[in-house]
């Protein structure tokens, strides 16, 4: 509760995060939100497409750049559940389908080309046959932005209730600053709206964009997504 307050609640931009762990009803659950700052960033909400989540454009006339702000966002193979903050969604669950581990699928990725941010590409994935959770920050160098640094963090055990946070930065700034050390734990109460309404009322009211929260029954692998988006999509 104590991170949730001070590294969310008090915090004006902790940028785009990923909550993976188990509610206190024993589900497994993803959390994922947006942020932004500019109208091109903030022209987004979260729809859902069968076992996809993705952004989308809130009036696409607005659109200035979608490479950054369009991606599939959550995808499931099978027993793992994917979500990350970009592209590398769909890079992540190409890799996995082809046999390959969940650092391998993200070894070629680097930090997102937005000099000067060089905004992490935060990424999750919950296996849900083992009970695995993996998270991973790809992050610019400190010694030039030309290179990365690749984290990764797996958790096989986590007590109902809780889940594991990693947000691409740590506070507001010119340029951004990057999220650094370990993923932390914030608390998982309730079902999925709940804690939707939760991490919503966490986020800054005038810089959070979307929130996207899926909770998944372990024992019958049935999902329930909920999605809270600060806009409306216009209707084409």
């Amino acid at each position: 509760m104590a991170n949730l307050r001070e590294r969310l609640a008090d915090n004006p931009y902790p940028g785009r995060g990923i909550v993976l762990g188990r509610s206190d009803r024993g589900h497994w659950v993803q959390v994922y939100w947006i942020m932004g700052r500019s109208v091109n960033s903030r022209n987004r909400v979260f729809v859902r497409d069968q076992d996809i989540v993705r952004t989308q454009a809130a009036d696409p006339s607005k659109v200035e750049d979608p490479s950054l702000i369009i991606y599939n966002a959550m995808r499931r193979l099978g027993p793992l559940c994917l979500v990350t903050n970009g592209a590398q969604t769909d890079g992540l669950y190409d890799g996995m389908a082809q046999g390959l581990t969940f650092t391998e699928a993200l070894a070629k990725w680097q930090h997102e080309p937005d000099a000067p941010n060089f905004t992490p590409r935060i990424s999750g994935a919950l296996d849900l046959s083992s009970g695995e959770v993996w998270l991973s920050l790809i992050k610019a160098s400190p010694f030039t932005p030309s290179a990365c640094e690749h984290h990764f963090y797996r958790y096989t055990h986590m007590d109902p209730g809780t889940g594991y946070t990693v947000t691409t930065y740590s506070g507001d700034g010119n340029p951004l600053p990057s999220f650094s050390g370990p993923p932390y734990l914030t608390p998982l109460r309730g079902d999925a709206g709940t804690i939707a309404a939760t991490f919503w009322d966490a986020l800054n009211a005038e810089n959070r964009i979307s929130l996207a929260v899926r909770e998944v029954d372990p024992d019958t692998t049935e999902d329930r997504t909920e999605l809270i988006n600060q806009y409306q999509a216009l209707s084409r």
